[in-house]
């Protein structure tokens, strides 16, 4: 649904993704791994519209996206959470996700008609705050949410705009075992009928979850395919998860 192909990004001299391709399906998470400074924020943002790729090219369904803004991406059904919290602390979170749901689907027309009657996009943000499991936190405060229901308001309001394409940049950051596990749980959930690619340093959650791993290094693709096949890698082991013990397979 959502594919790079040859897709860099320079800073300078500095060459912060180089030469990356990959491609997300529908009904596969495809997690991408490395170390702090491997590329995969910056990759992340090319995805998103956030920045624009020095070469290479970004497609949705066989369209290019060169010339796209975030906003055209969420438009298209390409939603997005960032690795810090970015929700409005002192709204609902209904009215976090009912937001969220106007800016994919603007009446402009209804100039004289209040938002928050707006029937489309109060059905759809109570149905993402179902499927996270926050439908009987409707009237709550943002502000007041412990960390791993706020990180599931920023997926609810993700899926609020209805994407077929979900670009997760490090939503188990931070929790505790029981809160990840609930995500983990949510994103098996989610991937029926969307792509996800899922940016995470939590290994567990990676292995568990993960249909196909992309392990970045130094901006560059260092190894691409199913768990198994990236937990045998010697080079992966090697770059980033670490040499096992003398005489331990």
């Amino acid at each position: 649904m959502l594919a790079a192909r040859e897709l860099t990004r320079r800073f300078g001299g500095v060459v912060a993704v180089d030469r990356v391709s990959l491609e997300l399906k529908r009904g596969e998470i495809h997690a991408l791994i490395g170390t702090n400074g491997a590329g995969k924020s910056t990759l992340i943002n090319l995805l998103a519209g956030e920045l624009r790729p020095s070469a290479g090219t970004v497609s949705f369904c066989g369209e290019s996206l060169r010339a796209a803004r975030p906003e055209h991406m969420a438009r298209l059904g390409i939603g997005r959470t960032f690795q810090r919290s970015n929700v409005f602390p002192e709204f609902s979170t209904f009215e976090n996700c009912r937001l969220a749901a106007q800016a994919r689907l603007p009446r402009v027309w209804a100039i004289h008609e209040p938002a928050a009657r707006c029937p489309t996009s109060g059905e759809a943000a109570m149905h993402a705050l179902d499927v996270v499991g926050l439908s009987e936190r409707r009237d709550a405060a943002a502000a007041v949410l412990s960390h791993g229901e706020r990180r599931a308001l920023e997926i609810a309001m993700c899926l609020a705009t209805d994407p077929s394409v979900l670009l997760l940049d490090e939503p188990l950051a931070g929790m505790g075992g029981e809160e990840s596990q609930r995500i983990i749980e949510l994103l098996r959930h989610l991937k029926s009928d969307r792509a996800i690619l899922l940016v995470e340093h939590d290994m567990d959650a990676v292995f568990a979850v993960a249909d196909v791993i992309t392990v970045m290094v130094n901006g560059q693709v260092l190894e691409s395919g199913p768990p198994a096949r990236i937990r045998a890698s010697a080079a992966v082991q090697h770059a980033y998860l670490g040499d096992p013990p003398v005489g331990v397979p």
